[in-house]
């Protein structure tokens, strides 16, 4: 039986961990991270200019003409819309720099804006966002049903509720094809024809979900369901194969330490390595140029190997496994492992994980909700002052009490 506390401090620790390492968010090379924050120790503004930030310029070009035949809305970026290149606007950034840890296209130091621009400490990103979204259909609906959540993640991104200026690239590609007239529970792009559709964002809501089962096989079934919405992507399913049995176990409050030995006994190392992973997009001159089969190929090739983490803790020290050995990219076959050694590497406390995972880098938001989620189960409590430094405090706590009360405990 799960433990009602835990899902409170599971949820908690979600919307914490991204806050925590929203300023961060996709610093790649840790010196400039240092350069910034220092070490971060609690909750930042969005810093500007963001050294390696190649959000400017990426692209959404929605069918315009389909969409408004068919009363479709199509502009998610709305007040954003400045940072993207659009069908619907005049782009004037110039992106002419190769730079950064994968040599992305990006402008020139002044004009690289954050990619959460504007948020303030406290502050959560789009992602946790769509995890309200989530949660406000389940408790409004008092199941959860997929239409309802569809709805609502439509009229987030196109309402102007959305104050985070960095959309996914799921999201960009899920509604250029809901503007081409596929009905929105088909709209998910798939990761054999866009390779980053296998990422972090696409676990989050789905572990949530599958708090909605009475146990972790009819919980899997569920948390697959949902993320059939946003992600087809064989490592995303992959990942919560192992993640939603773990996360149910902590839930029941079983031994952390034995519940994660035993089961990422399933999880087999990605064959490419994170500091490979890097030299391969800087050698083609950014991982956009890489050729599909080839992309495919460095995503999905995993060796013999299975992880052991209390061998890969004694064996290596943390500047190996950060980037080196694991890429910070938003990759689950090498972000899970990673979180994990985290965790464990801080002997499975909430705020010295969340905090070392926000020092990391890289995809540290998404990847730290996963974290957030399973430290956050594993805990009898977390810290108030995280709680409550919280910009939203008081409406999630709300919104926390509501959906606990409609999980079968």
């Amino acid at each position: 039986m799960f433990n009602k506390q835990r899902i409170k401090n599971s949820l908690w620790g979600l919307f914490i961990a991204d806050s925590l390492a929203m300023p961060a968010h996709w610093f790649y090379k840790l010196e400039y991270l240092k350069d910034t924050f220092g070490t971060i120790t609690g909750y930042n503004d969005a810093p500007h200019p963001h050294p390696e930030s190649f959000m400017v310029g990426n692209a959404y070009h929605p069918d315009v003409q389909k969409a408004q035949s068919l009363g479709r809305p199509y502009d998610i970026t709305l007040e954003h819309s400045r940072f993207y290149d659009t069908s619907y606007n005049d782009f004037n950034i110039n992106i002419t720099q190769r730079a950064g840890e994968h040599a992305n296209a990006m402008p020139d130091l002044d004009e690289r804006y954050h990619y959460h621009h504007g948020l303030k400490a406290g502050d959560n990103t789009l992602g946790a966002h769509l995890v309200r979204v989530l949660m406000r259909s389940v408790i409004h609906q008092g199941s959860y049903k997929p239409e309802d959540f569809l709805e609502g993640f439509i009229d987030h991104m196109c309402s102007g509720a959305n104050k985070d200026p960095y959309s996914e690239i799921y999201i960009r590609q899920w509604f250029m094809n809901y503007c081409s007239g596929l009905p929105a529970e088909l709209c998910a792009q798939k990761q054999r024809t866009v390779w980053s559709i296998g990422s972090h964002g696409g676990i989050i809501r789905p572990l949530v979900v599958s708090m909605l089962g009475q146990d972790p096989f009819k919980g899997l079934g569920l948390a697959l369901e949902h993320q059939q919405l946003t992600h087809r992507s064989e490592n995303v399913a992959s990942a919560l194969s192992v993640l939603v049995p773990l996360y149910h176990e902590l839930l029941c409050g079983h031994d952390t330490h034995e519940s994660i030995a035993r089961n990422v006994k399933k999880i087999r190392l990605i064959k490419i390595t994170g500091e490979e992973l890097s030299k391969s997009y800087r050698a083609h001159n950014g991982p956009g140029n890489i050729p599909k089969d080839e992309m495919w190929d460095i995503h999905t090739r995993f060796s013999n190997s299975y992880l052991n983490l209390d061998q890969l803790l004694s064996q290596h020290a943390d500047e190996e496994i950060i980037g080196k050995i694991f890429a910070t990219a938003c990759y689950p076959e090498h972000g899970l492992p990673l979180l994990l050694a985290l965790f464990q590497r801080h002997g499975f406390d909430f705020k010295a994980s969340v905090l070392a995972n926000a020092n990391a880098g890289g995809d540290n938001v998404h990847r730290g909700m996963i974290l957030g989620l399973l430290a956050g189960a594993a805990s009898t409590e977390i810290p108030a002052e995280l709680k409550e430094g919280l910009a939203d405090y008081e409406s999630l706590t709300q919104e926390i009490e509501a959906f606990v009360k409609l999980i079968d405990i």
